[in-house]
C-alpha cells in the first residue's frame, strides 16, 4: 500500500511586485480561477490525505475562498513571517496525527502538472529519501537557489542566490521550491533551523544541513519541462501563465 500524502501549500505571501497591496498574491485568476485553486486542484489529484495552506498577506480572502470550495483545505496562518521554513512550521499541529510523505507546493505556481510531481512523490519514495527536491535546469538562474551536486549526482548543497559565491552562480540547475519529506524527518529538522543568514529569515532549505550532518539521504530530480515550476511573481508572468493555460485547457 502506498505511503499517504499530506501536502502545504504556501500561500502566505505579499506579491509585493504585482503592485497590489489589497490582494493576496495567490488570489490572481487565471482563466477564471484563482491560482491557488489549481494547487489545491492538484493535491487532490493526488489523492492527498490533509491539505494544509499557510496563508498570511490578505489571509481573510484566501481563507473565504478556498471554504468556498469545499475541497477540505485547512488553512493555517504564518504571523509574523519568518521565511519558508518557519511557514511549514505552522503546518505542524495540523498534521499531528498523519504519518507519511509531505509534499510542499507553493500557492503561486499553478501550472506545475500531476505528471511532474506524481513522478517526483514516486522517486522520492524509489531513492527512500529523507527529502527530495524538484529542480529545474534554467537559460537564466539569476535569483534562484543553486543545486551543489557530488561527482555521483548527490545534493550537497542548497545555496540561495544572495548568499550564492560567483562560482556557485554560474550552475544552472535551480531549486523550484517544491519539495517532498519523510513527515517525521522534515518536522524533526525544523527544531535545528536558525536565522542565521542575509535575510533573518528561517529557510526551510536548511532542514537539509541537518539532514547531511546526519547521514540522511537529499534526492533531487529535474523537471523536463522548466515553465512548470514557474511562480507568479509579476503581472507579466501572470499574462504569460494566463496565455499558456488557456492554449492548455
Amino acid at each position: 500500500m502506498a505511503r499517504p500524502l499530506a501536502v502545504v501549500i504556501m500561500s502566505a505571501g505579499k506579491g509585493t511586485r504585482m503592485n497590489n497591496p489589497d490582494m493576496a498574491k495567490v488570489m490572481y485568476e487565471i482563466n477564471g480561477k484563482p491560482m491557488v485553486e489549481y494547487v489545491v486542484d492538484l493535491a487532490l489529484k493526488l489523492q492527498s490525505h490533509d491539505i494544509v495552506a499557510i496563508v498570511g498577506w490578505q489571509k481573510d480572502s484566501v481563507i473565504q475562498h478556498l471554504a468556498s470550495t469545499g475541497k477540505g483545505v485547512t488553512c493555517v496562518e504564518q504571523l509574523p513571517q519568518l521565511g519558508t521554513g518557519h511557514a511549514v512550521m505552522q503546518a505542524e499541529p495540523s498534521l499531528k496525527n498523519f504519518d507519511g510523505d509531505v509534499l510542499v507546493l507553493s500557492g503561486d505556481v499553478p501550472m506545475l502538472s500531476y505528471a511532474t510531481t506524481s513522478g517526483l512523490i514516486a522517486y522520492h519514495r524509489t531513492q527512500q529519501a529523507a527529502a527530495t527536491v524538484l529542480t529545474a535546469v534554467l537559460d537564466d538562474a539569476t535569483g534562484y537557489g543553486r543545486i551543489i551536486r557530488d561527482k555521483d549526482g548527490n545534493v550537497l548543497a542548497i545555496v540561495e542566490h544572495k548568499d550564492a559565491t560567483e562560482e556557485q552562480r554560474t550552475i544552472r540547475e535551480i531549486n523550484s521550491g517544491i519539495y517532498v519529506f519523510d513527515k517525521a524527518k522534515l518536522f524533526a529538522g525544523l527544531k535545528h533551523i536558525t536565522p542565521h543568514n542575509v535575510q533573518n529569515e528561517y529557510y526551510l532549505t536548511d532542514v537539509f544541513d541537518y539532514f547531511w550532518k546526519g547521514n540522511l539521504k537529499v534526492a533531487a530530480l529535474a523537471a523536463q519541462n522548466p515553465q512548470e515550476i514557474q511562480g507568479i511573481n509579476t503581472p507579466q508572468q501572470l499574462e504569460e501563465a494566463r496565455s499558456v493555460m488557456a492554449r492548455a485547457s
